[in-house]
């Protein structure tokens, strides 16, 4: 019985199994804390979902490796030389990739920041397209011409996302001087409703009139769409003004030129 209470209490016992359970306490509230910071986001991102369970693993593997090396040096092992080994050999592994682990950690950045994501129009470096591919190392870009190009992580710091607000498409309408102004807000506040059923269109707003030029007046109008979508908005709702001017009578002044024939 002494013998076990000697055995029981001797710190090389002891020690090994405090260590494995502060290591599994640990693991416990890192991967609390990353679920928690994690349900801030609310867009689920398969992406996202990978990184996050990479750096779950990252954290266990190092606290499985402290807690080992705690365990061998209660046991007398010189740990000292093993963890100048690994030092040497993490900056080793370090500078051959630098470049590697660079693209890597940017983009982790970049997806926890929410930067952008696959299908977003961006420009990077002076190059402007639809991202079609969000890599942990590059990112794909193709143009609207058709080009792709492959941009490292890390080979930039700024970045212009078109898709993460809303986007204001100002409707400059020309319509005659001797044009009823009241008449031409009623039948454009009429058409408030025909005009939010036009996809990707969100709100519609009369600014009034804007500037008087030099043969129509120009009164202005404000419609709110998703980003990107303002010019296939722009065409299907002028083609609605139009129709809707032609039945109530409203002109919208052109150029006209008179030929006179001389006999």
């Amino acid at each position: 019985m002494e013998k076990l209470i000697n055995f029981i209490t001797n710190h090389k016992f002891y020690l090994p199994i405090i260590y494995i359970i502060v290591g599994i306490i640990l693991n416990a509230i890192i991967s609390g804390f990353v679920n928690k910071a994690v349900k801030k986001h609310k867009n689920k991102d398969k992406r996202k979902d990978t990184v996050i369970s990479l750096c779950k693993n990252i954290f266990k593997y190092l606290i499985m490796i402290f807690v080992v090396l705690g365990i061998l040096n209660v046991y007398g092992v010189d740990t000292t030389s093993i963890i100048a080994s690994l030092g040497i050999f993490a900056a080793v592994i370090g500078l051959a990739f630098q470049d590697i682990l660079k693209d890597f950690l940017a983009g982790i950045t970049i997806v926890f920041d929410n930067k952008y994501s696959v299908g977003d129009t961006v420009e990077i470096n002076g190059f402007k397209g639809t991202v079609i591919s969000l890599g942990l190392r590059t990112t794909k870009i193709k143009a609207f011409s058709g080009e792709i190009k492959c941009i490292g992580n890390s080979s930039f710091s700024e970045v212009i996302n078109y898709n993460l607000a809303d986007a204001d498409l100002f409707l400059n309408l020309n319509v005659a001087y001797d044009t009823d102004i009241d008449k031409l807000e009623k039948i454009l506040l009429d058409m408030k409703d025909e005009i939010l059923k036009v996809e990707n269109v969100k709100d519609y707003k009369l600014l009034g009139v804007d500037e008087f030029g030099s043969s129509s007046i120009v009164y202005m109008v404000d419609i709110t769409c998703l980003a990107m979508t303002n010019v296939g908005v722009k065409r299907k709702v002028l083609k609605l003004i139009k129709k809707r001017f032609d039945k109530e009578g409203i002109n919208i002044p052109y150029t006209t030129v008179d030929v006179n024939i001389k006999k």
